[in-house]
């Protein structure tokens, strides 16, 4: 999918909206979605849930599933939704590209919160001048069915290693001032999406509720970003030697 197949709608943001998330490192962007887009998308990614046998991590924190748009064509469609497309460069204030998307999906009473961390670490990019995700709520998250914290203004400390999600406090540990800087909990009604930088450091609530937490996140990088040779799941095999762009037939460019 080329970046001719996205076709752009006008959403304007605030000019202090976007100031707001180059300061803090995330902004919450209200209805984005309607709810009947809602109730469309949190069924698909309902039966891809159930469908599932590809990439996914199915510990008790959370279910995992990568690279929908290529699996689901209704899904696919909120992978390329051009309102969030077009919310995410004006954030950004760089051309981008699709990295990946994935399902988030927390079941019922799971008994594990994600811990605090950057994205950015995980990813093989080098040269990046900006990568976010829109986390896309599929349903109402509440604080006790799942929903994000966010540590504002620290999204330029890229000196922080890639953390155990299993680890407790291993943020805290890597980065010990941390600790004593404040933290914003953003509640997400259905169609809500919050965008937050890639070394934003975030966690996310155990989903205590009877009902499952579905998200989609999608996630974009600046197109001119390079690959770094590190190994990861929509990477590995495609035969990049570090130092190449990222190819448009597998991260799409937005457009611009």
């Amino acid at each position: 999918m080329a970046s001719a197949d996205l076709v752009s709608t006008p959403f304007l943001l605030d000019a202090d909206l976007v100031s707001s998330y180059r300061r803090d490192g995330f902004a919450h962007i209200p209805s984005v979605l309607t709810i009947d887009e809602v109730d469309r998308y949190r069924e698909a990614a309902a039966r891809r849930y159930d469908a599932d046998t590809g990439l996914a991590y199915a510990g008790n924190i959370f279910r995992q599933i990568i690279q929908v748009w290529k699996t689901d064509d209704v899904l696919r469609e909120l992978t390329f939704n051009a309102d969030l497309a077009s919310i995410a460069t004006q954030l950004a204030g760089v051309p981008l590209r699709l990295w990946h998307d994935q399902l988030l999906v927390k079941a019922p009473h799971n008994g594990a919160k994600t811990e605090y961390h950057q994205d950015a670490p995980y990813w093989p990019h080098e040269n990046a001048r900006h990568s976010l995700s829109a986390w896309i709520a599929l349903t109402d998250v509440t604080v006790e069915r799942g929903c994000m914290t966010f540590i504002p203004a620290q999204q330029d400390r890229h000196d922080i290693r890639a953390i155990d999600l299993t680890g407790g406090t291993d943020l805290f540990s890597a980065a010990p001032d941390l600790v004593w800087e404040p933290r914003v909990t953003i509640p997400l009604r259905a169609g809500d999406v919050t965008f937050h930088n890639g070394y934003t450091p975030h966690t996310a609530n155990a989903n205590d509720t009877d009902e499952f937490r579905w998200a989609q996140v999608n996630i974009y990088v600046d197109r001119a970003v390079t690959f770094s040779g590190g190994e990861h799941p929509v990477t590995d095999g495609l035969g990049l030697a570090r130092g190449d762009r990222l190819p448009d037939t597998e991260f799409p460019p937005l457009p611009r």
